[in-house]
């Protein structure tokens, strides 16, 4: 945290107005007196803290200096080693104290997707100007006429949307040799992958020989093959992973089975059977190559397999960075790489496909400042990656039909809202594109209490469901913890308040002491911090747990002795299969969480390069779609760690595809 502060106020004292020569700023409200002001206002995720030096009567610097926000949105987007990366845009932590003082006025706009940060830094900034004395209607100026006038551009490619799958689309345009330019509606790139949980799945020989099969792992392997098939395709992939299965057992093997052919079968089977198998297959026949290409690229995983959340099998690898910023680091460098081939137009928001000729070459966008509109082409075609719409409340609506789920109007949602809109999914219907699965929406059970968000989530063992219990607000299990999202999600909006907790202890050698002084959430919180606003309540006893969170003592314990029993006898009353330690030891830590709307697996049709498909199934020339703007691939249940997936195999394939059909 110390290099991480260090980095942050070293690279806003590099954007500090110094009052003398040709710093001094031409735009500033009146005289103000000299000294040193300091404000703190709740951001995001806990205080921002912005100090401005006066001198002369006039700003010598004025800057945020301590802070918490989200690296990529709130804050700048670090890279492994600490550095500031801005080939996707500026944060407002350093962007919008120099607006401010460049404009003169506190009315700068806010950066598109990060708007409780900046407006945390404006009441900041504004409480500093009433300490220095400043008449706030010299402050309050309108400024839209000072920002810059956007020109058309055109490039060979046009990519929309720059989070993981319009990143991954365009590094391989211009790895291709391809010109791309890439819009973005918010200030900055990244998304909903940029806050994800940073999972990938992949069969990994390497690391599944590591893992011990257990017998009752066996069975959900075996149960799968035992299924009668319901149509050609789901036989032949069933004979395809039972020869693979039969070898494996002669062989001897103890080790981990896994293969792409299970793997797809595994995928489509949980998604209900509804997906398109080419497209499944497509997924996961190309995940192993996926994620040698980013790691290729820089990308750093976990060297030890794992299995996240409602991923079902032992195939995760996981991120060494935080939350999504390993993603969006190692594509920022591949930006910078290619600066001559991508040009980044990001604070835009795409209104409509432009076509000639019926093909689709560009697109026409509103500037987020201005409003103004202009052109951007594309001589070679568009590569949709919008994203879904998980958090648009009335398409939600509109479109839960499935009867999986009740009333979502009131559910929150764990995307963020300047994202996951679907308004590329409207611009590619208005081009004539078809729709697949819009009905199968996703509900994710990992949502905190405040506001849905998949933030504060403390277990130590982060993306591992083995040594975590679920229980509901009596101090009972009532969930395989290792089951599919979706039953999870139902089993949780059953419960008193439709919440539960998430309960650690003390045991486990993936564990940190809870008091170790590096320990961090995955958004870079202590246990200290998440304990003390309320994320989670830890008891060193089972008995001083079950007071603070008012519960039977004597049930929570029989719930625990229960579980134990279970990872001694490997047979579970949910049907739980992973088990590897016993919950003995304090301190016990209870995580309070809730069901939101995740993921949505409906969107435009495509094909297994990528195009968009229309009237007929027949591609529309030029249209291309990557990501969860997509429909057809994950069915009715999408297994955690496979959006990441998503965004990388079928980014890298629409690259592929556009510079391919062009040639």
């Amino acid at each position: 945290m110390k290099k991480l502060f260090a980095t942050l106020v070293s690279f806003a004292m590099a954007f500090s107005l110094v009052g003398c020569g040709d710093k001094t700023p031409t735009a500033n409200g009146g005289d103000l007196n000299d000294g040193t002001y300091t404000a703190a206002v709740n951001g995001m995720n806990d205080k921002v803290e912005v100090t401005m030096k006066v001198a002369d009567k006039k700003i010598e610097s004025l800057e945020v200096t301590s802070q918490k926000e989200t690296p990529g949105i709130g804050s700048p987007l670090l890279d492994k080693d600490g550095n500031v990366m801005l080939e996707g845009g500026e944060a407002p932590t350093t962007l919008i104290p120099r607006e401010i003082v460049e404009k003169g006025s506190l009315k700068v706009d806010n950066v598109t997707g990060a708007t409780i940060t900046t407006g945390a830094i404006k009441a900041a900034v504004k409480d500093c100007l009433e300490q220095a004395g400043a008449n706030l209607d010299d402050w309050n100026k309108d400024v839209k006429d000072t920002y810059k006038t956007r020109e058309n551009a055109e490039a060979d490619v046009v990519v929309v949307g720059a989070g993981g799958a319009g990143l991954a689309a365009a590094i391989k345009v211009a790895q291709e040799g391809k010109s791309v330019v890439l819009v973005e509606k918010n200030g900055e790139m990244g998304g909903d992958t940029l806050v994800c949980g940073a999972i990938y799945n992949t069969p990994d020989e390497a690391l599944q020989s590591k893992v011990t099969m257990s017998d009752s792992v066996k069975a959900k392997l075996e149960k799968a093959l035992a299924e009668k098939p319901v149509s050609d395709e789901h036989a032949t992939l069933q004979k395809e992973v039972q020869a693979q299965w039969d070898a494996y057992k002669k062989d001897g093997r103890k080790d981990l089975f896994d293969s792409k052919e299970w793997y797809a079968l595994q995928t489509w089977i949980n998604g209900d059977k509804v997906g398109r198998m080419p497209l499944v297959k497509e997924l996961c026949y190309n995940a192993f190559d996926g994620l040698k290409w980013i790691e290729d690229m820089g990308m750093g995983f976990s060297d030890e397999i794992t299995q996240g959340a409602g991923s079902l099998w032992q195939r995760t690898h996981t991120s060494l960075m935080k939350m999504g910023t390993g993603f969006m680091s190692t594509y920022a460098s591949q930006m910078n790489k290619f600066k001559d081939k991508i040009t980044f137009i990001n604070e835009a928001t795409a209104k409509e496909l432009i076509k000639a000729d019926d093909k689709v070459t560009g697109v026409k966008v509103e500037d987020n400042h201005t409003k103004q509109t202009f052109e951007v082409n594309g001589k070679d075609g568009v590569i949709l990656a919008t994203g879904g719409f998980a958090a648009n409340s009335k398409m939600v609506q509109e479109y839960n039909t499935a009867g999986k789920w009740a009333d979502l109007s009131k559910t929150g949602t764990t995307n963020r809202f300047s994202c996951s809109q679907g308004d590329g999914i409207v611009m590619a219907k208005a081009a004539g594109a078809e729709l697949a699965d819009m009905d199968q929406i996703q509900l994710l059970y990992l949502g905190n209490l405040k506001d849905g968000q998949i933030s504060k989530y403390p277990p130590r063992c982060v993306n591992g469901t083995d040594q975590i219990i679920f229980i509901n607000k009596d101090g009972k299990r009532f969930v395989q913890e290792d089951g599919r999202r979706d039953q999870i999600c139902l089993a949780v909006l059953n419960q008193p308040d439709s919440m539960f907790y998430i309960l650690e202890s003390g045991d486990g050698d993936k564990y940190k002491d809870i008091k170790d002084p590096e320990w961090r959430s995955g958004d870079g919180f202590t246990l200290q911090y998440l304990e003390d606003n309320g994320f989670i309540v830890v008891g060193d006893t089972v008995e001083e747990l079950a007071e603070k969170l008012k519960m039977d003592p004597a049930v929570l314990k029989d719930t625990l002795a229960k579980f134990n029993e279970s990872v001694t006898s490997g047979k579970d009353e949910f049907g739980r299969t992973l088990f590897s330690t016993k919950l003995e030891k304090g301190p016990f830590i209870a995580t309070a969480r809730q069901a939101c709307i995740h993921h949505t697996m409906g969107g435009v049709a495509i094909d297994v390069n990528g195009h968009v498909l229309g009237e007929g199934n027949k591609p529309i020339s030029g249209l291309y779609a990557a990501g969860e703007i997509t429909g057809g691939i994950h069915g009715a249940n999408r297994l955690g760690g496979n959006a990441v997936v998503d965004t990388v195999v079928f980014g890298k394939i629409a690259g592929e595809a556009i510079v391919a059909d062009n040639k």
